[in-house]
């Protein structure tokens, strides 16, 4: 899917020790499946993350009261590293890109979205 080195195999210098230790982990315990249900999971923890933003603004109406457990983003970040080791991308090397996209953008005088 891409031109990174497998995440389980000790690969590039960018790819985040984290990713690492989800692979371990997923090998570890049998838990190894394909992208698309890594996909699923992780549209369903950012959906948690999004419900406890719900939850606890009111649904908007107190933005400032926002309150997200940790622990949240933590399965979220979980599930977003798994995708990254069954779809065999460098997790670190894919947010150094982002962060280079959105610094060019930023520097042509736009914003760091997408729809500038």
């Amino acid at each position: 899917m891409n031109d990174s080195t497998p995440s389980g195999t000790g690969g590039g210098e960018s790819e985040l020790d984290a990713q690492h230790r989800v692979a371990a982990f997923l090998e570890a315990n049998d838990l190894e499946t394909g992208p698309s249900y890594r996909v699923l999971d992780l549209v369903s923890e950012v959906g948690e993350v999004a419900k406890e933003v719900n939850t606890s603004t009111n649904y908007g109406d107190d933005p400032e009261a926002v309150d997200i457990a940790r622990d949240e983003i933590g399965d979220t970040l979980f599930a977003l590293l798994a995708l990254c080791v069954e779809a065999d991308i460098d997790a670190g090397a894919a947010f150094e890109e982002a962060l280079e996209k959105y610094e060019r953008r930023l520097d042509a005088g736009g914003s760091a979205g997408s729809g500038s």
